[in-house]
């Protein structure tokens, strides 16, 4: 408990954890998921709750969006939760180099080679 947990919402809702350093892609089986990122817990008045959520995860890069999934995951086995992903990541995948960037400080510029990122959501597109 010392350190986050990887964690994934299955294509079924369900919550599952693995250690940090676990893929993602490991800890869903394979398979689709909801959301995605880490997740830390702290012990509060003799029973566990949700410190910290985020949805970084390079593996399924979900977007911001998929926060009512882990919400619903978690209400549905009673741990108490934030109202939103505590660090939220936005992916962009870059439409020159095709690298895939995690846009910091809303700063939309390709970390691997200095070109715009798009404003929209592209991590999904073909190609």
């Amino acid at each position: 408990m010392a350190e986050p947990f990887t964690f994934v919402v299955d294509g079924g809702g369900v919550l599952r954890l693995a250690p940090r350093r676990s893929e993602h892609v490991v800890c869903a089986g394979g398979g689709e998921v909801l959301s995605a990122g880490e997740m830390s817990f702290c012990e509060e008045s003799g029973r566990w709750v949700v410190e910290e959520v985020s949805n970084q995860s390079t593996g399924y890069c979900p977007d911001v969006s998929s926060w009512p999934a882990v919400a619903e995951a978690l209400d549905g086995i009673g741990i108490h939760r934030p109202s939103g992903f505590t660090h939220e990541v936005v992916f962009r995948r870059c439409h020159s180099c095709r690298e895939l960037s995690i846009v910091r400080e809303m700063d939309f510029v390709c970390v691997f080679c200095g070109e715009d990122l798009p404003r929209e959501r592209n991590v999904g597109e073909p190609g």
